[in-house]
């Protein structure tokens, strides 16, 4: 299905498809598409980075933005702030362009393409990791253990997995994400630390953005957000650990740069309506999810945006897709409550 699926997206009959229908389709009021990135890289860059997270090579995200930059109205998350408080309208066919968790190839491939383009684009910060080498995500760590380890097949929660091949390990690395998403944090990183150890398996490096260049790229023109200090999925700590991590992210990054906006991603998407409440309390105006879907900013919670993960797999057609006005009517098939 899913190989079908590719050779469909990809056709020439899609690409034909999505352009009529862009014509005829007329864009809504306070319509606004989000669009979140991961990484954009080569895929042997870093092979020891998971390769979930892997947005994009550096060529299709250069005909990405390029796409967004003829079709679309890219509009900044000030632009945002000021519908939410405001009223201020947005243009037809906006879109945010965002990307969670500070990866160094931000600065290498991503942004060197829209600040070339003059677009506007937020970078979600884990502030707990610049300039800490011995810090590596989770996931990242979990990938490369599975890479290294010299066995056909593992013991695990899950039971044996097989490890011999790279789709083996890539299988396996799924079922142990999934795994490990679903434990609180503190288990979470405590089972991942225990594999790694287990298997003999070094840290990698940190893949993310140092201070300085962090600072450097605001400067340049680049909008840093909050995303937590250490990257736990809020719903899986209490309520007030969430609080503290989002707000202290944020002093994080207004100490470094000498303020900072009331914009929050959720990390991996996760969140209730508890912390939502609590980050209300706390002077967020926006916060994004990894909900699906387009936001009508008339009717839509700030602090529950819908945004569109780009993945690597997805074909420019696909993503235009995605964009289309009428695509918020497939919103109530991915309903917020309960999205974690």
């Amino acid at each position: 299905m899913k190989r079908l699926l590719a050779t469909v997206q990809n056709s020439p009959a899609f690409e034909l498809l999505i352009s009529l229908i862009e014509r005829v389709d007329p864009a809504r009021p306070d319509q606004l598409g989000v669009l979140t990135y991961h990484r954009v890289d080569w895929p042997d860059a870093r092979p020891y980075l998971s390769p979930a997270q892997l947005s994009a090579t550096p060529d299709a995200f250069e005909r990405q933005m390029a796409f967004v930059a003829r079709r679309c109205r890219v509009v900044s998350i000030d632009d945002v702030l000021a519908n939410v408080r405001h009223g201020q309208p947005l243009p037809p066919r906006a879109v945010l362009i965002t990307f969670d968790d500070a990866y160094q190839d931000f600065a290498e491939h991503a942004w060197p393409v829209m600040r070339r383009l003059g677009l506007p684009v937020t970078l979600f910060v884990p502030t707990a990791y610049p300039d800490h080498p011995e810090r590596g995500f989770w996931w990242d760590r979990l990938y490369n253990a599975l890479c290294q380890i010299n066995a056909s097949q593992i013991d695990t929660p899950l039971g044996p997995l097989a490890v011999a091949d790279e789709p083996a390990r890539r299988k396996a690395f799924k079922r142990l994400r999934e795994y490990v998403k679903s434990l609180p944090h503190r288990d979470a990183i405590a089972w991942v630390e225990q594999f790694c150890a287990a298997h003999g398996i070094e840290p990698v490096p940190n893949p993310v953005l140092s201070w300085d260049a962090l600072c450097q790229l605001a400067r340049e023109g680049v909008t840093l957000g909050a995303h937590t200090r250490t990257h736990p999925l809020v719903n899986r700590i209490s309520v007030e650990e969430a609080r503290i991590e989002a707000t202290g992210s944020r002093d994080d990054l207004a100490r470094a740069l000498g303020s900072a906006l009331p914009v929050f991603a959720y990390p991996s998407g996760g969140f209730d309506q508890d912390v939502v409440e609590g980050l209300r309390q706390d002077g967020f105006e926006l916060a994004f999810t990894t909900v699906r879907g387009l936001n009508d900013l008339r009717q839509a919670d700030p602090l529950c945006l819908r945004r569109i993960n780009v993945g690597q797999r997805a074909s420019l057609a696909l993503l235009r897709t995605q964009l289309l006005p009428s695509a918020a009517l497939f919103n109530r098939w991915q309903p917020l409550a309960g999205a974690h």
